[in-house]
């Protein structure tokens, strides 16, 4: 983290200002609306502690859903230009490395006086919106309100409900809730439904976790997606109302079209997400099994996004994997900063008060929570190449069967199958291209540098030629 400019630890400074703040009671603003009565619930990972947002849902006539997402309303403690918010704004976000988690703001308050814990009142920025029966986005408004939340669930155990099991132990002991998840879950698939209408991307990649076992790690498991993250994700793209940079660079097109030809389809030679996504969901179809790798493929050579400033009158180049125009992040502002600065924002034009920042400030704060997402991206993927390499470390000399997921002039990357773990291809790469099967043997590791290293066994397959 050091290396990359981040700081792995809080300072005198910012702990103390912890501290001041843990000793002032939590009050209620009496101009907030109250909407502590309806049955807001959180649905995140089963270890998460920072809980950003609470979602509910209304039923409308119409076949409509009307939406209220709700985010921790950080900037309530966490003040521009003190100290905290300081560490905040030079790490921008936090790290979750598979040894240890770095949050943005200290523990006290992304875990506790921040975040929308089970049954404690709490501000937030309500975002109310209106789904149609065609999943369309209406009507919205933007608010401040106390809410509770009734209960903290987790993904895996909302999605065995939602697909005919159990229900967990919380949702069946909150009369209702059960009803307002599956009107929640409907409405987010109906938002699905519209955004791939307009483009988007039905991606599916594989981010492997490590699993650790008294200490000892034993396994890399890779996170399945299952309809409660879809839920989450469809509220969040929907409250966020949108904005990120457009597919610019042509040669990264033209690498994906060439990947289409390799599975013997045609995509247009201009940039089109929804001609994109038509060709995704036939892979998906002619080989769900190849999918996530076809997957990993498309967005190697889609590229990351980065922060923009839309001023007035401007217009952002949008989301092409969305297929949305207007998108921000708002919805996680006790791990992202660019979140705590759009709720700042937000507030200020709800109070009708100048905004907190300067425009040449926000271009700089733009730019800087780029570099230092891409920072922490960067410090996560080194630590989880050392998780790989000690895992991979006794399997020196067997082979595995893998995907290409890189290849440039500094290098040759495959990722193999069983267990999930990415390493460079030392020897025999020539002629190897992003999305090529190969079949490669474990030649070294090195747990300090987290490197992995493969050699290619025989010529590769393209990705249309099945086994």
């Amino acid at each position: 983290m050091l290396d990359r400019g981040l700081l792995p630890d809080f300072s005198p400074e910012v702990m103390a200002e912890v501290d001041a703040i843990a000793r002032v009671p939590t009050a209620r603003e009496s101009s907030l609306r109250d909407l502590r009565s309806l049955l807001w619930a959180s649905i995140d990972n089963d270890d998460s502690r920072d809980l950003d947002q609470l979602s509910v849902a209304e039923s409308l006539p119409g076949g409509a859903t009307k939406l209220y997402v709700a985010i921790a309303d950080v900037d309530g403690l966490v003040k521009q230009g003190d100290a905290v918010d300081d560490h905040a704004r030079h790490n921008t976000t936090s790290v979750y490395t598979a040894a240890e988690v770095f949050p943005m703001l200290p523990v006290l308050l992304s875990t506790d006086r921040t975040s929308l814990n089970q049954d404690e009142d709490r501000a937030a920025t309500v975002v109310e919106m209106v789904v149609a029966a065609d999943g369309s986005v209406g009507e919205s408004s933007v608010y401040r309100a106390t809410v509770r939340n009734r209960a903290k669930l987790a993904y895996n155990g909302v999605a065995a409900w939602l697909d005919g099991g159990p229900a967990p132990a919380r949702l069946a002991a909150v009369p209702g809730l059960d009803e307002q998840l599956r009107m929640q879950h409907a409405a987010a698939q109906r938002l699905k439904q519209r955004r791939h209408e307009h483009g988007a991307l039905g991606l599916e990649t594989i981010e492997p976790r490590a699993v650790f076992d008294d200490g000892e790690l034993v396994d890399l498991r890779q996170e399945e997606r299952n309809r409660a993250r879809e839920l989450i994700e469809e509220l969040m793209i929907a409250a966020n109302g949108v904005t990120a940079r457009y597919l610019a660079a042509k040669k990264r097109w033209q690498r994906i079209v060439d990947l289409a030809a390799q599975c013997e389809e045609d995509l247009p030679a201009e940039p089109d997400a929804a001609a994109l996504d038509r060709f995704l969901a036939r892979r998906r179809e002619a080989d769900p099994a190849a999918f996530p790798d076809l997957s990993l493929a498309v967005v190697k050579l889609l590229g990351s996004g980065e922060y923009q400033v839309e001023t007035p009158g401007g217009r952002a180049s949008g989301h092409f994997g969305l297929a949305v125009q207007d998108y921000t992040h708002s919805t996680a502002p006790n791990r992202r900063y660019p979140d705590l600065i759009t709720q700042r924002l937000l507030k200020a034009a709800m109070a009708g008060a100048a905004v907190p920042y300067a425009p040449g400030e926000l271009e700089s704060l733009a730019r800087h929570c780029t570099e230092q997402e891409d920072n922490a991206k960067k410090v996560e993927r080194r630590v989880r190449k050392s998780a790989t390499a000690l895992l991979l470390e006794p399997r020196i000399g067997q082979d595995f069967d893998g995907i290409v997921t890189g290849a440039s002039e500094k290098g040759t990357w495959v990722r193999v199958f069983h267990p999930p773990a990415e390493g460079k291809v030392v020897r025999s790469a020539d002629g190897l291209d992003v999305g090529d099967r190969v079949r490669v043997t474990l030649v070294a590791t090195s747990v300090e540098h987290g490197f992995v290293d493969f050699a290619c066994v025989g010529a590769p397959r393209r990705l249309h030629e099945r086994r």
